[in-house]
């Protein structure tokens, strides 16, 4: 074993229900390559049955690069037509960078899902209702004289005003376990995991 061995990741995906062909093309692939000064190994790996991978090993970079600018591997490729469509290299030189590529690497949280349509109309009705009841029973009889443009607006700025700053924060704090239940959930355990 050198100490700079090369691995090679190639990522497929395969025509529905020509699974079997595939297959057996990688392993055919693996056998061509192990014929080939150098080889170390490979495999052919299925990941969920979404997306193929033939992973092969070589003692130098040189000499991956030489198998695959061969004569072989251009037939090879050539039988794939109509079979899978490659869609991603990764190439790892050494033992140890391989080890630490794969090494779980840490995941940001995925943003939080925005609630349920009926449950932001049910917020939205319990912050504007109170302030139109309480302006249409408290102050418009004093405004009767008053233009209907200029009612209008008078009521749309103090019930805004009222929900924006005053009524939706604390409505949204309130409900926020009933909004975001699986956020609250994750910061539970987070809280328990740090404890």
């Amino acid at each position: 074993m050198t100490r700079n061995p090369v691995t090679v990741t190639l990522a497929y995906a395969v025509v529905p229900g020509r699974e079997d062909h595939f297959h057996n093309w990688g392993w055919a692939v693996l056998r061509s390559g192990a014929q080939q000064p150098g080889f170390l190994g490979g495999g052919v790996l299925v990941d969920g049955e979404a997306e193929w991978h033939v992973v092969y090993r070589f003692n130098t970079e040189q000499a991956a690069r030489t198998w695959e600018n061969s004569l072989d591997w251009v037939q090879m490729a050539a039988r794939l037509e109509g079979l899978a469509r490659e869609t991603g290299r990764r190439t790892v030189v050494g033992s140890r960078s391989w080890f630490d590529a794969q090494a779980p690497q840490p995941t940001t949280p995925a943003a939080p899902r925005p609630p349920p349509k009926w449950k932001l109309w049910f917020i939205n009705m319990s912050a504007v209702f109170p302030p139109v009841l309480l302006f249409n029973l408290l102050v418009l009889p004093y405004l009767g004289t008053l233009n209907p443009l200029i009612r209008t607006l008078l009521l749309c700025l103090c019930v805004t005003a009222l929900v924006t700053w005053i009524l939706m924060p604390r409505l949204q704090r309130f409900f926020k376990k009933w909004l975001y239940p699986p956020l609250q959930a994750l910061r539970g355990r987070h809280k328990r995991r740090t404890a």
